[in-house]
């Protein structure tokens, strides 16, 4: 009995030093990534259709079988300018190591590390991350379907190509971009053709900027569907305020289209107006509202003109400096002393309007302000085109004070309702240099 078992141990003994004989010759062998440089840049070109540059690579086998890989860039196609749709720092690509036996590459999860992506709009439609060869494609390798996508300090960039095929302007900008994404079809996301849901999973980002609109502290749920990126509950800060809603891009058709819908409250309107040079200085005031916009991403030097939308806001505690509107009242009537306005005749407290924005036209059907001792209802509306050119008109209300009063305001063209004087007005000019003309 002592013998066999000491056959037994001998022969474990002999197994045991076979295998780590056989480890420390092909091992080194497996571990040596980089002489299937050139078969990896293979595959990742028949995948996507794109040159491909590649750093250093090498495997680790714990706690699972990675393939590491440095300095991974992706070049745009020849139709667009040369530059790159995504460069990575680093990537960590687990493998199934069952599949890798029998010849096949399966990705069980994906790292990327400071990648940069930056995509670009051909004004006749296609987008530069997209596989031009994807019509023929069913013969050639696939990425398949990732389980889990990681992505850390991640910089993405859209823009579009102007009609003379020369770089426009970015649109849309994400700055140091977190994302955990379940599911996705890297296929999906580069075939033009493709309907299929494409991954979903959670978004946070330091800086977003989408025109000249910049949110900070982002996050999202995210959904990347058949050809748009949709962001679920979002919430952000706001020039001192905080905004909460839905933003989706559609990336299919010649040109990309947005939609928005969004609810915000203690935004700062100076700091937002800073954002627009023309309309910079123009008002103070806290802000809050709703606003509902859409539009198409145009191939233009301006590619966000030409937007639709509807909401209402309110702005509180402000001033509006070169309307002066309780100056002028004063004119009028010679009243007007109280509160702020006494010293300040452009401060109101409150201003509540809708908005409705179509043919780079901002109108309003319903003006509310409630100033400091002045009550105005109004409408009209304001160019987006560069004139800036105004249109309003409305009937400002103001506590009657006494004989001789009512009697110049009357001649000023006022008129005297349930104690209060009533004067019709119109704001005409532009935002730099508005023109309050009395009477209708």
């Amino acid at each position: 009995m002592g013998a066999a078992v000491q056959h037994k141990t001998t022969m474990i003994l002999v197994a045991v030093a076979v295998l780590l004989i056989v480890a420390a010759v092909v091992l080194p062998v497996l571990l040596d990534a980089n002489r299937y440089r050139p078969q990896v840049i293979a595959y990742i070109e028949a995948s996507t259709g794109k040159k491909v540059e590649l750093g250093r690579l090498r495997v680790s086998l714990y706690p699972k079988l990675t393939v590491h890989a440095e300095e991974l860039a992706i070049r745009s196609p020849p139709l667009f300018p040369s530059g790159h749709v995504l460069k990575v720092a680093r990537i960590d690509a687990v493998l199934d190591p069952w599949a890798l036996l029998h010849r096949k590459i399966v990705i069980r999860s994906l790292l990327l590390e400071e990648p940069v992506v930056n995509l670009i709009s051909d004004p006749d439609g296609p987008w530069n991350f997209e596989n031009p060869k994807a019509k023929n494609k069913q013969n050639s390798p696939v990425l398949g379907m990732v389980p889990v996508v990681n992505i850390k300090r991640g910089h993405v960039l859209l823009s579009n190509l102007l009609a003379d095929d020369s770089p426009g302007p970015v649109f849309f900008e994400a700055q140091d971009l977190a994302t955990e994404l379940d599911n996705v079809n890297a296929d999906a996301i580069t075939d033009p053709f493709s309907k299929t849901l494409d991954g979903k999973g959670t978004l946070k980002a330091g800086l977003l900027r989408f025109g000249s609109i910049e949110a900070k502290n982002l996050t999202a749920d995210i959904r990347l569907q058949a050809r748009q990126i949709l962001f679920d509950g979002l919430t952000a800060q706001l020039y001192g305020g905080l905004i909460n809603g839905e933003f989706s891009i559609r990336f299919a058709g010649k040109n990309a289209s947005f939609k928005a819908d969004a609810t915000f409250k203690g935004i700062e309107v100076a700091e937002l107006l800073n954002a627009f040079p023309k309309a910079s200085g123009k008002m103070t005031g806290k802000m809050e509202g709703q606003l509902k916009i859409d539009g198409e991403i145009k191939h233009t030097e301006h590619p966000l003109d030409g937007l639709h939308g509807s909401g209402q806001v309110t702005v509180r505690n402000g001033q509006v400096p070169s309307l002066k509107l309780n100056a002028n009242l004063r004119k009028l009537a010679h009243y007007n002393d109280l509160g702020p306005a006494k010293d300040d005749p452009s401060s109101f407290n409150m201003i509540s309007t809708d908005l409705e924005l179509n043919h780079d036209r901002i109108s309003s059907k319903a003006i509310d302000i409630d100033g400091y001792g002045v009550d105005v209802d109004g409408s009209g509306s304001v160019s987006l085109t560069g004139s800036d050119e105004l249109d309003y008109q409305g009937v400002a209300q103001i506590a009657s004070q006494g004989f001789i009063t009512n009697i110049f305001a009357r001649l000023a063209g006022g008129k005297l309702k349930d104690g209060k004087l009533m004067f019709p007005f119109r704001i005409k000019g532009t935002l730099d240099n508005p023109l309050f003309i009395k009477g209708n």
